[in-house]
C-alpha cells in the first residue's frame, strides 16, 4: 500500500503531462500533422551546435574518472568558477564557485533549498498563477503553500495582499520571472517593491525570510526587455537556474543553485544545501552535463523563432477575439477563456484537436495556457480551430 500522502499526489497528478499523454493518443488516431498540442513547454528550437561538439570533446579527450566519476556534491570546482565568473561578467555581481551548487536541473534545485531553509508548517509564498508543481515541492518538506490571488489586469504581482500574508511563519518567497504561464517579466519597480517589504518584515518578525528566484527562462525576453537579476536587490535571495530553456536541454536535468555571501548563515546554508543534494538522492548534478555547460556558457539559443510564434499567436488571438497579456518573455500566452469554467473551455478546444491546458492547474481559473514552444507552421494549421472556437462562442 503507497503512502497517504502520495495517495493525494497521484490522485492530482500534473495535468500538464496528462495533456501531453492525450496529445500522443490524438496524434495517433488522427495524425500528428493534424493534432495540434500546446500542452507542454518542451523547446522545439534545436540545442546549439557547440553543445554537440562539445560533448564529444569532453568524451573523446578528458580522463574518464573526470567525466563519469564522483565529485564534490556541490559539483564540479572548476564548472562552478565558470558559472560564477560568467554570471559576473553579465550581471556585475561578485560571486565564486563556492556559492555555486550544480543541481539536477532547476526542480531539483528548488527541492534542495526549500529542504535546506523549511520547518514543518513553514509557509511559502507564490504569486499565482503559479508553476502547479511549487505545491508539491512545497509539501514535500511538509511546508505549508500560501497563494497570493492573480492581479489579472497586469499578472505582475498583487502587492498588498503580499504584505498581508506575510507572517512569522514565512519562510521563503518563489518569484518566477519571465512567468510560467503567463510570459511575464515582473519589473524592476515590482522586484524593489518585494524587496522592500520582506526588509521591514523580517525585522518586525525578527527572522529571515528567502527569496527563491526560480529562473529557467531568464534569457528567454523579448523587445530588449529587462528582466531585473534579484540578488542584486535583496540579500536574502537564492537563485533557482535550469539550461533546459536557455540551451534547449530539458531531458539533461542540468542547472545550478546560487548562494550570495549576503545570505544569513551563509556557511551553514551551503553546508546545509549540499547535504540536502546528496540525502534526496540527487547527490551531485550529471557529470557529463556539468562539463558541457562550462564549455557552453555563453552559449545562446535562437530565440527568433520563439518571437515570431509568438506575433503570429498572440496577434491573431488578438484579432480572434482572445484577451490575453502579450508576454514579455518565456514562451507561453495565458488567453481568458470564454467562460468562466476553464477545463469546460479546454475541452472544446481539444474538439478542434487543440490541446491547451486550464488556468485553474495554475491557481487562476478562467484562463487557459498556450505553450508555443513549437513549429511556426503548427500554429498556422491550428489558427483556423481557434478561429472556430471564438466563434463557437458568438464572439
Amino acid at each position: 500500500m503507497i503512502s497517504n500522502k502520495m495517495i493525494d499526489l497521484v490522485k492530482n497528478s500534473s495535468v500538464i503531462r496528462a495533456m501531453f499523454e492525450e496529445g500522443k493518443i490524438l496524434a495517433s488516431k488522427y495524425g500528428e500533422d493534424n493534432v495540434f498540442d500546446f500542452s507542454l513547454g518542451n523547446p522545439s528550437v534545436e540545442p546549439p551546435e557547440e553543445i554537440k561538439e562539445a560533448i564529444t570533446t569532453i568524451i573523446q579527450t578528458e580522463k574518464a574518472n573526470l567525466v563519469h566519476g564522483y565529485m564534490n556534491n556541490s559539483g564540479y570546482e572548476d564548472v562552478r568558477g565558470e558559472i560564477a565568473r560568467s554570471l559576473n561578467q553579465r550581471f556585475d555581481t561578485k560571486f565564486s564557485e563556492k556559492n555555486i551548487i550544480m543541481t539536477v536541473g532547476a526542480a531539483g534545485g528548488l527541492n534542495v533549498i526549500l529542504k535546506t531553509i523549511c520547518n514543518p508548517e513553514d509557509e511559502v509564498i507564490v504569486f499565482a498563477p503559479y508553476f502547479g508543481e511549487y505545491r508539491n515541492y512545497a509539501a514535500n518538506y511538509d511546508a505549508k503553500l500560501v497563494v497570493v490571488s492573480p492581479n489579472t489586469k497586469t499578472f505582475q504581482p498583487n502587492l498588498d495582499e503580499f504584505e498581508q500574508k506575510i507572517t512569522n511563519k514565512t519562510k521563503a518567497v518563489i518569484i518566477n520571472s519571465p512567468n510560467n504561464p503567463t510570459g511575464v517579466v515582473y519589473s524592476e519597480e515590482t522586484i524593489q517593491k518585494i524587496s522592500s517589504i520582506l526588509e521591514q518584515k523580517e525585522k518586525e518578525y525578527n527572522s529571515s525570510i528567502f527569496i527563491i528566484s526560480d529562473e529557467p527562462y531568464r534569457e528567454l525576453a523579448y523587445d530588449g526587455v529587462h528582466v531585473p537579476y534579484l540578488t542584486k536587490y535583496y540579500k536574502n535571495t537564492v537563485v533557482g537556474y535550469s539550461f533546459s530553456k536557455s540551451l534547449s536541454l530539458p531531458g539533461e536535468r542540468i542547472g545550478y543553485l546560487v548562494i550570495p555571501d549576503e545570505v544569513d548563515d551563509f556557511e551553514d546554508m551551503i553546508a546545509a544545501a549540499n547535504v540536502a543534494n546528496r540525502i534526496l538522492g540527487f547527490v551531485n548534478a550529471p557529470s557529463l552535463l556539468q562539463r558541457v555547460v562550462a564549455k557552453c556558457i555563453d552559449a545562446k539559443v535562437d530565440i527568433s523563432s520563439y518571437n515570431r510564434n509568438r506575433e503570429l499567436l498572440y496577434n491573431s488571438l488578438v484579432e480572434y477575439g482572445y484577451t490575453c497579456a502579450k508576454p514579455e518573455g518565456a514562451f507561453y500566452l495565458f488567453i481568458k477563456a470564454f467562460e468562466e469554467d476553464d477545463v469546460a473551455f479546454a475541452n472544446a478546444a481539444k474538439k478542434h484537436n487543440i490541446l491547451i491546458v486550464p488556468g485553474s492547474s495554475f491557481a487562476c481559473p478562467g484562463y487557459c495556457r498556450i505553450a508555443y514552444c513549437v513549429d511556426y507552421e503548427k500554429i498556422e494549421k491550428a489558427l483556423p480551430g481557434f478561429k472556430k472556437l471564438a466563434e463557437e462562442y458568438n464572439l
